[in-house]
C-alpha cells in the first residue's frame, strides 16, 4: 500500500464501515470484541498509526452542547411533544447566556442514536428530551455512560436510574391535582394514563394522586383507570372505553394535557358536560390549555427553569463539578375544568 494507511483503509480490509473502525479503535462497547479485534489486527497489519494531532483537536471543547429531541406519536406532523417546545427557548438563552451554540436534532428511535454525537465530536454534552419507553432506553443511557458522555435529561428521577436527570415533582404534583379535586367535592375519580415503569412520570403522578386519596380513606377504583400514552387521540380512545363500559365518575385525573384535551373531547360527545358533570385535570400547562373549552385545571411544569437547571447540571458535568439531580416544584393553575 502506497502513502499512510487511514481509518477508511482498515474499514476496506476490515468488511467494516469508518465510523465502526473509530469505535472500535477507542474499545467503545457499542462495538462487539470479535469486531473490535479483527479492527485491531488488521490496524497492525496496516501499520496503522493514531494522528495525535487530529485526536487532540478532536478532544478539544466545541463550545456547542447538542439538544436531542426524540420522536413522539403527534395528531400533526412535527412528532415533537409541544411540551417540550415550550422548553427549548429557555435552553437555547441558557446556551447564549453561557457563550455557548445550541445544535438541535430531531431523533428517530434508531438503535445507535446514543453513538452519533461521541462519533462525531461536534458537541462536548447532549441534553435529552423524550426517549418513549423508558425500560426501552435504560440500556442505551448506560452505553453513554460507559463512554464517558457528558449528558443530562429531562425525566423522572427513579432509584435505579443511571443518568443525571433534571425532573418535575411529578409524585407532589399529582398530590395537587387530588387535594384540588378532593377539595371541591369531586372523589370518584377516574385516571387516564400508564401507571407502570414504562412511563416513570406518569407513574409518579398516579401514586402522588392516589395517595392523597388514600390519606383521606378513599381508595381509587381500578377499573376506573384506562392505559394512555401522551396523544389526544390516545386520551380520546382511553375515555371513550370508559363511558362505553358504562364505568360513571364525577371527576377524572389525566396524566398529561394533551391525554386531558382528548378526555374533554369524548364526554362533550358523550353528552357529559364539564365540569357540571365530570372535572377535568391535567398535567403540564402547555400553551394550549387556557385555550381549550372550557379552559384546562392543571399542574404547571416550570420549563422555564427546566431549561436553565439542564444547561447549567450539563455545564457542570461538562467541567467536571459535582452535580445532583434536580426535582423542581410544581404548580396547580386552577381554571373551568373543574371549578
Amino acid at each position: 500500500m502506497k502513502g499512510k494507511a487511514t481509518s477508511f483503509d482498515i474499514a476496506h480490509y476490515a468488511g467494516v464501515s469508518q465510523s465502526t473502525v473509530s469505535r472500535a479503535l477507542r474499545n467503545s462497547p457499542l462495538v462487539n470484541e470479535e469486531t473490535r479485534r479483527r479492527v485491531h489486527e488488521v490496524a497492525k497489519q496496516l501499520n496503522y498509526k493514531v494522528d495525535k494531532n487530529a485526536s487532540n483537536l478532536r478532544t478539544q471543547q466545541s463550545s456547542t452542547l447538542a439538544l436531542l429531541l426524540f420522536e413522539d406519536p403527534t395528531s400533526d406532523e412535527s412528532q415533537i411533544n409541544p411540551f417540550f417546545l415550550a422548553m427549548l427557548g429557555s435552553i437555547t438563552r441558557a446556551c447564549a447566556k453561557e457563550g455557548y451554540d445550541l445544535l438541535v436534532s430531531f431523533q428517530s428511535s434508531s438503535s445507535d442514536w446514543q453513538a452519533d454525537y461521541e462519533d462525531s465530536h461536534r458537541a462536548d454534552g447532549l441534553i435529552l428530551l423524550g426517549y418513549g419507553d423508558y425500560l426501552d432506553y435504560q440500556p442505551k443511557f448506560r452505553t453513554l455512560i460507559e463512554q464517558n458522555t457528558k449528558f443530562v435529561c429531562w425525566g423522572a428521577s427513579v432509584d435505579n436510574r443511571p443518568d443525571l436527570t433534571v425532573s418535575c415533582d411529578n409524585y407532589g404534583g399529582g398530590k395537587m391535582a387530588a387535594q384540588h379535586l378532593l377539595a371541591t367535592g369531586r372523589t370518584d375519580c377516574a385516571f387516564i394514563g400508564d401507571a407502570s415503569d414504562h412511563s416513570p412520570e406518569f407513574f409518579a403522578r398516579y401514586h402522588g394522586f392516589k395517595d392523597a386519596f388514600l390519606a383521606k380513606g378513599i381508595t381509587l377504583s381500578e377499573r376506573k383507570m384506562a392505559n394512555a400514552i401522551s396523544t389526544e387521540e390516545s386520551g380520546y380512545h382511553a375515555t371513550r372505553s370508559l363511558i362505553a363500559n358504562n364505568i360513571r365518575f364525577n371527576s377524572l385525573f389525566a396524566a398529561s394535557d394533551l391525554i386531558a384535551i382528548g378526555a374533554i373531547r369524548a364526554l362533550k360527545e358523550a353528552k357529559i358536560n364539564v365540569p357540571d358533570d365530570v372535572h377535568v385535570v391535567g398535567f403540564d400547562n402547555i400553551a394550549v390549555a387556557s385555550f381549550v373549552n372550557p379552559p384546562l385545571t392543571t399542574v404547571q411544569q416550570d420549563t422555564t427553569l427546566a431549561g436553565q437547571m439542564l444547561v447549567d447540571n450539563l455545564l457542570k458535568l461538562i467541567r467536571g463539578e459535582p452535580v445532583e439531580n434536580t426535582l423542581l416544584p410544581p404548580r396547580l393553575i386552577i381554571r373551568g375544568s373543574s371549578i
